[in-house]
């Protein structure tokens, strides 16, 4: 009888995890972008997990943080109407595992933005120039704190924005308000979320400026149409119906892309010194 030959066991292996080879030249092929592309999602994943995973050590600080707007909007309007009855309640037996998991892994998100920030960063460096990385290195290096203050406008709106939500119901009707936390919370991480991706607005303009996918006459051209739609997406955005919330949102995001546009200004004149042709490309 013949024998069987053995196949060859297969070993685990992380090579695919590697990041691929980047042509000096930066000119990288279709799967080479999707290789590198690969690479940056899974190390940003993996710091959000790291990040996430240290949070959870701080779980009751954070949830006391989370739950602070909450009792200010509460304060000032049991100050403005004492007979009001107000109470946060958990209504279902899974309610605080899943609340648990949602704040760790928001304050991962959070706390890791630099990290994956640069990952966004790091993919989109290859295809710049030399003296076009020193515009995007300054300029990225506002993406974290631009985030974070978004977060912290998110934040520090809420308590308004639920006062005067709860101050609906009529005072001379017999009803508590009984808050569901996890729907509260939920409610504000949106919220923060909304404000700091919004507020990357200009790292946005200005990356796809760098890159040459938009020229800053384009943007010049639109701006209406931008200013009209940020108002909208301000609208539209916020969870809550309030005005307020709305302005404290479309204001900041205008100021930004006003900036983001001036940039885009500045690099365009630059760009047309080193290469007078520079404007064919609009043809």
């Amino acid at each position: 009888m013949t024998e069987v030959s053995e196949r060859p066991k297969r070993r685990f292996s992380l090579k695919w995890l590697r990041r691929p080879p980047v042509p000096k030249d930066g000119n990288m092929t279709l799967f080479e972008h999707l290789a590198e592309l690969r690479y940056r999602l899974v190390v940003a994943v993996l710091w959000i997990v790291v990040a996430t995973i240290v949070c959870a050590l701080f779980y009751e600080p954070l949830y006391n943080v989370l739950l602070q707007p909450f009792n200010a909007a509460s304060e000032q309007l049991l100050a403005r109407r004492p007979d009001s009855e107000i109470q946060a309640v958990n209504i279902g037996v899974t309610t605080p595992v899943i609340l648990a998991l949602k704040i760790v892994g928001v304050a991962g998100l959070v706390v890791s933005a630099p990290l994956w920030l640069y990952q966004v960063w790091a993919f989109l460096a290859p295809g710049l120039l030399a003296k076009e990385k020193k515009w995007a290195i300054l300029f990225l290096a506002a993406a974290t704190p631009l985030f974070l203050s978004g977060v912290a406008v998110g934040y520090w709106v809420l308590p308004k924005g639920i006062e005067v939500m709860l101050g609906f119901t009529p005072e001379s009707v017999p009803v508590a308000n009984l808050l569901d936390l996890q729907y509260f919370l939920s409610f504000l991480i949106r919220l923060m979320l909304v404000f700091g991706l919004a507020f990357l607005l200009p790292v946005v303009v200005v990356t796809l400026n760098l890159v040459g996918v938009v020229r800053a006459k384009q943007l010049a051209s639109v701006r209406p149409f931008i200013i009209f739609g940020i108002f909208v997406f301000g609208a539209v955005a916020t969870p809550s119906t309030d005005p307020f919330s709305m302005l404290a949102l479309a204001l900041p995001m205008l100021f930004l892309y006003i900036i983001a546009e001036v940039i885009c200004h500045v690099n365009d004149r630059a760009r047309r010194r080193r290469d007078p042709n520079a404007d064919l490309w609009d043809l």
